[in-house]
């Protein structure tokens, strides 16, 4: 036998299993937007950077994501939940709250990384033991600092004596939506003001459903958390701006759009840290010790565009969007 001839293989063997066994399947993301907004993009953005940030970057081929938007096409959305399970995606990420349910109705064994959606509790999925869906994580928002965000309308506008009408719009679809609504009736009750609500199912009705809401002589618009609302902004903006009826928000990526202020949460922020929490599970392979968590980041914002427009005096704390 030559025993060169022999080495020289054996060597070659060793080197091309070592090679094999270094060249880990790189993993996939399936990422699904459930509507076209410019505030809900940032989630994806926060998302995506806190992968880079752990590690796990396209340009540097340590990650593949996939990205479809369902453009509020309910159908769609079950397209492309089912398209990320036939891949065979390592995870998924979910952003706006109709992303999440659709995930969570095909898959029970795919992790679920959730971001711009509220608790499991108001998303209605908890099992008869009051536990969220085994395969569910990521980052939720609970209602609880609306109360704060609508509180802001009687302090800038400082009515003086006279009952303020509130108008919104609410998705009656959206179980976020709807809750939202009857918080704030009750804290409307609370603080002498008259809410006015009308539907919107789709953005195509944004228009003539906010006319009737400003033939209702309201003094100012509260946009809640809702996608569909979110979607149409830009048309509410326009008629209310036409009728000098400043908007509040809970929405702080809406203050950037044009409403005067909000307390709410980073919709970037929301993503990131939802992107952080994937990281740990893609570093690790397991899920032991990850559960869905509430939003870390809030912040008090304002348009100074909008504020000099209605001529609002802004409290301390709030700063200014760019």
């Amino acid at each position: 036998m030559n025993w060169k001839r022999f080495t020289y293989i054996t060597a070659f063997v060793f080197l091309i299993g070592a090679c094999k066994s270094n060249n880990k399947p790189v993993p996939t993301v399936g990422f699904v937007d459930a509507f076209e907004d410019a505030t809900i993009a940032q989630a994806k953005d926060g998302f995506v950077d806190a992968l880079k940030e752990g590690g796990y970057s396209e340009e540097k081929n340590t990650i593949k994501v996939l990205y479809k938007n369902a453009q509020g096409d309910i159908p769609a959305l079950t397209q492309i939940v089912n398209y990320y399970l036939s891949e065979k995606v390592d995870l998924m990420a979910t952003s706006t709250t109709l992303s999440t349910l659709t995930a969570l109705q095909r898959t029970q064994t795919v992790p679920v990384f959730m971001m711009v959606s509220p608790v499991p509790e108001r998303m209605k999925i908890l099992d008869a033991a009051g536990k969220p869906p085994v395969n569910l994580y990521g980052v939720a928002e609970e209602l609880a600092y609306i109360d704060t965000s609508f509180t802001l309308i009687p302090k800038m506008l400082k009515p003086k004596g006279a009952k303020l009408i509130v108008g919104m719009i609410y998705n009656q679809a959206e179980p976020q939506s709807a809750d939202a609504l009857e918080r704030i009736r009750s804290l409307a009750r609370q603080n002498n003001i008259q809410i006015e609500a009308l539907p919107l199912n789709t953005t195509a009705e944004a228009q003539i459903v906010t006319q009737s809401l400003l033939n209702k002589n309201i003094d100012a618009f509260f946009a809640n958390p809702d996608n569909t609302v979110f979607a149409a902004f830009e048309t509410i903006l326009k008629n209310c701006n036409q009728q000098n009826i400043p908007i509040f928000t809970s929405e702080a990526g809406l203050v950037k759009r044009g409403a005067v202020a909000a307390f709410g949460a980073d919709i970037y922020q929301w993503g990131h840290q939802a992107g952080e929490q994937a990281v740990k599970y893609l570093k690790s392979g397991k899920t032991e010790g990850l559960r869905w968590e509430m939003v870390k980041v809030r912040k008090r914002v304002y348009n100074p565009e909008a504020v000099k427009k209605y001529n609002i005096s802004i409290p301390e704390g709030f700063e200014a969007v760019k």
